[in-house]
């Protein structure tokens, strides 16, 4: 049984939430603040967390931001709002999924499956091509760190899961919709800007000149490659 925590300082929130888990098949932990989920992802094994982004203590944001520096568990932040700069914020911060408040149960379900099952087929994936070296850049799958030239280069969990696709499909093109459903585990329906969105990330981070790309490459009407 997947255990997920929720994280909120709404209390009727939280209680509601847990409920729809629940009767989904989840064990679920409660937390009011980012400082109790931090204890109690040190205290148990968690699977997922839901996570309200305005928190007192602290907020959803830093504490996303905290989780990825010793875990790439799913993620998925809650807020009420909607504005594209807050969506960036929060999928910058280092989470997988974001939910605008207010939003149904089936909504949250199938996003909360949507991310386990991406995130168990990942680690699932065969390690033959464990480490990837491609002209200085260093794809270690087992750590899931990536350097360049030796200098460390820290990816959400996101990025590195498409760099990593890309490099063990290199010299192929794949489309957005198969990134995307690759990487998200789920139907491709108008998520171009989601891949497209993590895809510039990537080359902010990577490509020395991001108009004239080394790593990663778009192929016009077709896809991204990297040689």
């Amino acid at each position: 049984m997947e255990k997920i925590l929720v994280v909120d300082d709404n209390i009727q929130l939280v209680e509601t939430i847990s409920i729809y888990l629940e009767n989904a098949g989840f064990q679920v932990f409660q937390a009011e603040n980012g400082k109790d989920a931090l204890e109690s992802l040190r205290l148990c094994k968690i699977d997922l967390v839901i996570m309200d982004i305005m928190m007192p203590e602290k907020d959803g944001i830093s504490t996303t931001k905290e989780i990825r520096y010793k875990d790439n568990i799913p993620i998925i932040l809650l807020s009420a709002k909607s504005q594209e700069e807050d969506k960036v914020e929060g999928l910058d911060s280092g989470a997988d999924d974001y939910i605008t408040k207010p939003f149904s149960k089936d909504e949250l379900i199938a996003r909360v499956k949507a991310q386990l099952r991406r995130y168990k087929n990942l680690n699932k994936m065969p390690t033959k091509d464990s480490e990837i070296l491609i002209r200085g850049l260093k794809i270690d799958y087992e750590s899931k760190s990536v350097t360049l030239n030796d200098e460390i280069i820290n990816l959400t969990p996101t990025e590195f899961k498409i760099l990593y696709l890309l490099a063990r499909n290199q010299g192929k093109v794949l489309s957005i919709k198969t990134i995307y459903e690759s990487v998200w585990n789920q139907k491709f329906f108008n998520s171009e800007s989601t891949v497209m969105f993590h895809i510039s990330n990537l080359r902010s981070k990577l490509e020395i000149d991001v108009k004239r790309p080394i790593y990663l490459k778009v192929v016009w009407g077709q896809g991204y490659m990297v040689e």
